[in-house]
């Protein structure tokens, strides 16, 4: 097994690593940046403990930035399609993606009242990369921002995100192997009562001849421990509740990229089905869930950047999809996992904690059930 599918670059465990079952072929890093050209980049913050004094902290948040083309193009366009599971959540620029089938520029991911500042923050920074005297006309933006709520964890109303954070995840911006759990926008984040926050998965597909690669990015904010499914174990209601847990005000952001041509509706496609791969490890999209999903084709560059005139372009057949929905589910799936095992025991505000997943206790659990993979 490559070292990147088992751990992520800090040296922290994967899912895969732990002996987790997963099907599916991933790609070299099993990230969504082995979709050609994708870029994650990162900032967290995380200041002062004991009790809440709004403005001042505890901080337990960040931002995360998905570049769909690269930091070096910045306001590269890509076709889209967006899905709404659950409202109780936010995702600027969703009606253009609904409207137009497109987004302009990277993506971030933040806590829920910091998602504003990061869409702003986003159009002026595009402005800014126009070189000094370039033609412009003014150009029109709106940018995409989702978020998910941390503030069991993270004083949210101190608005702890500043303008130059958003640059620094710009700024971060890399492909390949990337970093997991408490980092980003999902600094803050619980999945399934147990410490949750930013996870990526890839997989590849076959077909007509050619390799296409599925990558998914979540943050991951949801779910109650009882409801944990792991390779089709019902590993939450195997581990005993030690802490008190707050009611669950949770979400998932979830960004689906391929290389695969898909034009707007197949990418709508695709965007609802990254919602069974929530319902894989147990989510039912609670009536306190913002689950939200979005999906990118990184081809047909240069038609979805053509406004006047005839525009070709190639997608892939109606008979390709299903394969690629495997692919989605998979990759989300393992995400949403890869975020909880990539992770560990954070206290926050008023000293609250929130466990990391036992990964002993865990693989304990799927070996009585026959689902371990040992990986020692």
């Amino acid at each position: 097994m490559r070292q990147e599918h088992r751990t992520t670059p800090a040296g922290k465990i994967r899912a895969r690593g732990a002996g987790v079952p997963f099907v599916g072929e991933p790609g070299p890093a099993n990230a969504i940046t082995d979709v050609a050209g994708v870029e994650v980049g990162y900032k967290t913050l995380i200041q002062g403990s004991g009790p809440l004094v709004v403005g001042q902290g505890p901080v337990r948040t960040g931002v995360t930035a998905i570049f769909p083309r690269g930091r070096q193009k910045p306001e590269g366009a890509v076709w889209a399609g967006y899905f709404n599971m659950s409202g109780n959540g936010e995702m600027s620029g969703a009606a253009f993606v609904e409207e137009r089938g497109r987004f302009d520029g990277p993506i971030t991911i933040t806590n829920t009242h910091s998602c504003g500042l990061t869409r702003d923050v986003t159009a002026k920074w595009l402005y800014s990369q126009h070189q000094p005297g370039e033609k412009t006309d003014q150009p029109f933006y709106l940018p995409v921002a989702a978020e998910t709520h941390d503030g069991s964890l993270n004083d949210i109303n101190g608005h702890h995100v500043k303008e130059q954070d958003v640059i620094d995840a710009f700024e971060d911006a890399r492909g390949g192997w990337i970093e997991e759990g408490s980092v980003g926008g999902g600094t803050g984040m619980r999945c399934f009562e147990f410490k949750g926050g930013s996870g990526t998965a890839s997989r590849r597909v076959e077909f007509a001849g050619e390799t296409y690669t599925v990558g998914a990015f979540v943050q991951s904010n949801f779910g109650k421990r009882h409801l944990l499914k792991i390779a089709g174990v019902p590993v939450g209601l195997e581990l005993p509740i030690v802490d008190f847990s707050p009611p669950e005000f949770g979400s998932i952001i979830g960004v689906v990229a391929t290389d695969a041509p898909m034009a707007p509706h197949h990418l709508r496609r695709i965007a609802r089905r990254a919602a069974y791969g929530i319902s894989a490890t147990g989510g039912i999209a609670s009536n306190e869930s913002g689950d939200l999903f979005l999906a990118f084709s990184t081809a047909n560059a240069e038609a979805v950047s053509q406004h006047e005139g005839l525009v070709s372009a190639s997608f892939v057949g109606e008979a390709a999809m299903s394969r690629f929905y495997e692919a989605t589910i998979q990759a989300v799936e393992e995400a949403i996992l890869n975020s909880m095992f990539a992770n560990e025991t954070m206290s926050g505000i008023n000293d609250f904690t929130v466990r990391a997943l036992p990964v002993d206790a865990v693989r304990d659990i799927l070996r009585r059930y026959n689902r371990l993979v040992e990986t020692d």
